[in-house]
């Protein structure tokens, strides 16, 4: 089922997913139109697609997710939104009001504008930390997504993005405007890798500074499934030709799927250590302070940062919640998402690891003299 003719809303276009989905999409799909919704779309980016705009027109909507006049011009006459815009906050730095705003009310809104214009397909894209891990550390290996798992999650992040995902599948089936229905799903990606992925830049940057010694922050058992971007975009795609077959619409539609590949398992340290070892990056043996010490300062930061609360607002450069994520094995299997979308990884472990490594090494020269330099 091929999107051609179609016109397509791409939110969060100007970022690391959403620039490789717009060029997935101007390379198979031959759309009438992709809309790059975004604060800002880089002049630059925009010239990178020439070679394979084709006839498809690209339109760019710059502007504020929280503005709902804004989100109903930009999905006029239009039929699918990806939305993958969001703000991304693993250390909670950001206001809670905030990231409320950006991740569940911009849902909301956008949602809305669906709906009074008339739009019949909506990707969201979720996150695996919507799952967790929990506070305890409990594992999951090889997850699907019928398993129960008990988890009160803590990050601001992880709440807006559940929170935003239950509204999305919840207006599965809405009545559209024009008398028509509404089809969302949602996708949990891992943690997504590869060129662009600014999380890499800071952890290069970090041994860069570290005399090329990679910091450990993972325990080499603590084991994820990593999962490269262009089978990120790719998995969007299936969804979208999904929502638009009349046999699997209703089948699919409501629903969330897990999207990995066959990056191998490893923890989240090692995985740092494999695709920039290359590079002339070696990684630590052991943790930097043991664990039960790691735990103990983040609870008597973290404290302190409650009392200090109401004075001013400090955020902690490590949290409880954070190190249990980089310390618990939680890996999830994309077979549902194979047998209901028909998704398949695009990249194997050993293209989607030359590419994000040749990417880094095209950066090393410009992070390292910004760092060395200051």
């Amino acid at each position: 089922m091929s999107l051609r003719g179609e016109v397509c809303v791409v939110t969060g276009a100007g970022g690391f997913l959403g620039k490789r989905l717009v060029r997935l999409l101007l390379e198979e799909e031959s759309a009438a139109e992709i809309r790059l919704l975004d604060k800002h779309v880089q002049p630059q980016f925009l010239q990178t697609l020439e070679d394979c705009r084709g006839d498809t027109k690209l339109s760019v909507f710059e502007g504020d997710i929280r503005d709902g006049d804004f989100l109903r011009k930009s999905c006029r006459g239009a039929s699918i939104v990806f939305h993958i815009a969001s703000i991304i906050d693993v250390y909670d730095s950001v206001e809670y009001s905030e990231i409320y705003g950006v991740n569940v009310k911009g849902t909301q809104l956008l949602l809305e504008a669906c709906i009074q214009e008339n739009v019949v397909s909506f990707i969201y894209t979720s996150t695996i930390e919507v799952m967790g891990p929990n506070g305890k550390g409990d594992p999951i290996i090889n997850g699907s997504e019928d398993m129960i798992y008990d988890c009160t999650l803590k990050f601001a992040y992880s709440k807006t993005k559940k929170e935003a995902e239950e509204r999305t599948l919840q207006a599965h089936s809405e009545v559209l405007q024009n008398g028509g229905r509404l089809a969302t799903c949602a996708l949990r990606p891992m943690y997504i890798y590869g060129e662009g992925c600014r999380f890499l830049l800071g952890h290069m940057g970090d041994g860069i500074r570290n005399k090329n010694v990679l910091y450990r922050m993972s325990l080499p058992e603590a084991q994820v499934n990593p999962v490269y971007v262009g089978n990120v975009a790719a998995a969007h795609l299936q969804a979208a030709r999904s929502l638009k077959d009349p046999q699997k619409r209703n089948a699919i539609g409501g629903k969330f799927y897990f999207v990995s590949d066959d990056t191998p398992l490893m923890s989240y340290s090692d995985f740092n250590h494999v695709v920039m070892s290359p590079l002339g990056f070696s990684i630590q043996e052991k943790l930097m302070y043991p664990l039960w010490l790691l735990y103990t300062i983040c609870f008597i930061i973290e404290i302190g940062c409650m009392i200090l609360r109401p004075f001013v607002r400090i955020v902690p450069p490590l949290k409880w919640q954070l190190v249990t994520m980089l310390n618990t094995s939680f890996s999830f299997s994309y077979q549902k998402a194979k047998r209901d979308l028909g998704y398949a990884p695009r990249y194997t472990w050993e293209e989607a690891r030359k590419c994000t490594t040749e990417w880094l090494a095209s950066e090393l020269p410009r992070e390292r003299e910004r760092i060395l330099t200051k």
